[in-house]
C-alpha cells in the first residue's frame, strides 16, 4: 500500500511570524565566488596550483587567473575543476547566490498542513522546507494525535524517515517489526517498507517527523 507523507520571512523586532527566514544577499560576483571556492578547496586539500591544473587538465596559468577572478570560466572548465577537487559543480558557485535560508519556527507555531490523517483526528504543522542544490533536502513536521483519533494509516515512500517522540506513547510498525515508542524515543527507518503508528497507547501523542522534501 502506498500512502501519503506527513509533509519565510525576515525576522523583525515588531513581529513574531510562525516561520522566520533569514537570507543574506550576495556581495560578490560569480567570478569572485568561484575564485574563492577554488582557492579554499585547493588549499584545504594541500594542492598547489600546478597540481590542481594537472589534475583538471588545464594550465597553471588558467588556475591562477580563475583564483584571481580575472576570467569567467567555461562550464567545461568548472566541471573539470569540480572533478579534480572531488566536489559537486554547484559547490564552486557557493557564495554567488544568497546564502542558504534558515527557518526559525517558534514553539507551538508552524504552518498547518492537510494530510490524509487530518480527517482522522491528526494535526500536522510544517516546520519549513529548504531545497538544497548540493545535498539532501528535508521537510520536518510536527504531528499530533488527539484523543479521538481513529484510523492510523500505514505509509510507504522513497528515502528515509526520522521520528522523535515528544509526548504520549504509541506502537509503531516498520515492515514486520513493532516497537512501543515513548517521549524521548526515536526511530530512523527505510521509508520504502510499510511503516506508521498502529496503536495509540497514551494521549495526547506528539512527535517530530522528518522526511525527504517533496515526497
Amino acid at each position: 500500500m502506498r500512502g501519503p507523507v506527513h509533509g519565510m520571512t525576515d525576522e523583525r523586532a515588531d513581529a513574531a511570524p510562525a516561520e522566520e527566514q533569514t537570507q543574506e544577499q550576495p556581495d560578490q560576483g560569480l567570478e569572485h565566488a568561484v575564485a574563492r571556492r577554488v582557492r579554499v578547496l585547493r588549499t584545504a586539500r594541500g594542492l598547489s596550483a600546478a597540481q590542481l591544473a594537472a589534475s583538471a587538465g588545464i594550465s597553471p596559468a588558467m588556475v591562477s587567473r580563475i583564483e584571481s577572478a580575472s576570467i569567467s570560466s567555461s562550464l567545461t572548465t568548472i566541471q573539470r575543476l569540480a572533478t579534480a577537487l572531488e566536489v559537486p559543480v554547484a559547490s564552486l558557485f557557493r557564495g554567488a547566490e544568497a546564502r542558504p535560508s534558515a527557518i526559525v519556527v517558534r514553539d507551538g507555531q508552524g504552518a498547518p498542513v492537510v494530510r490524509s490523517g487530518t480527517a482522522r483526528g491528526h494535526t500536522y504543522r510544517s516546520l519549513g522546507s529548504i531545497l538544497s542544490a548540493s545535498g539532501p533536502s528535508l521537510e520536518p513536521l510536527m504531528v499530533e494525535f488527539s484523543a479521538d483519533a481513529t484510523e492510523l494509516p500505514i505509509y510507504e515512500h522513497a528515502g528515509v524517515e526520522f521520528l522523535l517522540m515528544l509526548d504520549g506513547a504509541l506502537e509503531y510498525q516498520h515492515g514486520d517489526r513493532r516497537w512501543e515508542l515513548r517521549a524521548g524515543d526515536s526511530v530512523l527507518l527505510d521509508a520504502e517498507a510499510p511503516h506508521g503508528p498502529v496503536r495509540v497507547i497514551e494521549t495526547p501523542v506528539r512527535y517530530l517527523l522528518v522526511n525527504p522534501a517533496g515526497i
